[in-house]
């Protein structure tokens, strides 16, 4: 415990003679708490742009056709024998 908080630089309040682990957890909560907020808010912005890019995607592939369709050629059985 003591070298965690020698690491976050925390020094003891007024008085005290060293960090206590309550000073020191009721700031790591704080921030921990606010860190799982905003976490949370990146990751659904993240998802709204993933969302929006597939979406995106699905209507260009919607536009281009799946298959070409070619035309027709006179040069089949059914053709020559119509022609003669």
């Amino acid at each position: 415990f003591l070298e965690t908080t020698a690491y976050f630089c925390m020094k003891p309040k007024m008085g005290e003679k060293e960090v206590s682990p309550h000073s020191f957890f009721s700031i790591w909560h704080e921030f921990s708490s606010d860190f799982k907020d905003f976490w949370k808010k990146e990751n659904k912005l993240i998802l709204q742009e993933r969302v929006k890019e597939a979406e995106e995607v699905c209507r260009q592939k919607k536009g281009k056709s799946l298959y070409n369709i070619r035309p027709k050629h006179d040069s089949g059985i059914v053709s020559k024998n119509c022609s003669s």
